[in-house]
């Protein structure tokens, strides 16, 4: 089985294409993936907390896991 990937930037036209796609000799199925919209993560309320946090200085730095869990567990 082989997978055709196609781009289209107008979604409206997306029925119109499955149906073309559908009416080729050999077509199985035709699936659309919407592709998710790009969030940028810098406008997050958890990024910038992150970012106080880093300027307040209450970050852990560790050398390995073991040293990060006694950090963190005391």
């Amino acid at each position: 089985m082989a997978t055709i990937e196609l781009t289209v930037p107008d979604e409206s036209m997306l029925a119109n294409i499955k149906k073309v796609c559908m009416m080729i000799k050999g077509v199985a199925s035709v699936k659309v993936n919407k592709e998710a919209t790009k969030r940028d993560v810098t406008k997050t309320a958890s990024y910038r907390e992150a970012m106080e946090d880093v300027k307040k200085g209450r970050i852990f730095h560790a050398e390995s896991t073991e040293e990060m869990f006694r950090q963190i567990l005391g």
